[in-house]
């Protein structure tokens, strides 16, 4: 028997309940309208894309933690982009906003090998492309 973290319960109607046991913290994925859900929730993929955004900003919080440097508020977009044959994950592209950070190019080269190399990651089949808009803020310094 595994020592459970998360107890993950189908609740009917393609709804799926999950609580993290630790803090009781509570989540509920719906099937995609494109896969015969309602789309009221997260879908099991979109948490999958979510949780590399969530592990990137997270880690740079870490980072800059470690060297007490308070951040300001980051933001970042994710769009997924499903492949059909089979039914998967294809893309992930994430728009990252530093807002008032003043990053400048290492920090930005951190930040994409913090993306390249986070648990989310390095726990996703190879194939899944991930884009990043790091290489276009990164040459607005060359400019």
């Amino acid at each position: 028997m595994i020592k459970k973290s998360i107890e993950t319960t189908y609740q009917g109607g393609l709804r799926v309940g999950m609580i993290h046991l630790k803090s009781g913290s509570q989540i509920q994925t719906d099937a995609p309208t494109d896969n015969n859900g309602k789309g009221e929730a997260f879908s099991p993929t979109d948490l999958l894309a979510a949780s590399l955004a969530s592990c990137v900003l997270t880690i740079v919080g870490i980072h800059y933690q470690k060297k007490d440097i308070e951040l300001e508020e980051m933001t970042c977009d994710v769009q997924k982009i499903m492949y059909p044959d089979p039914r998967r994950i294809g893309e992930i592209l994430l728009e990252f906003d530093f807002g008032n950070n003043n990053f400048q190019r290492k920090d930005l080269e951190v930040i994409q090998r913090i993306v390249e190399t986070c648990p989310v990651t390095l726990s996703l089949n190879e194939s899944i492309k991930i884009e990043t808009n790091i290489p276009h803020l990164l040459g607005e310094f060359d400019k």
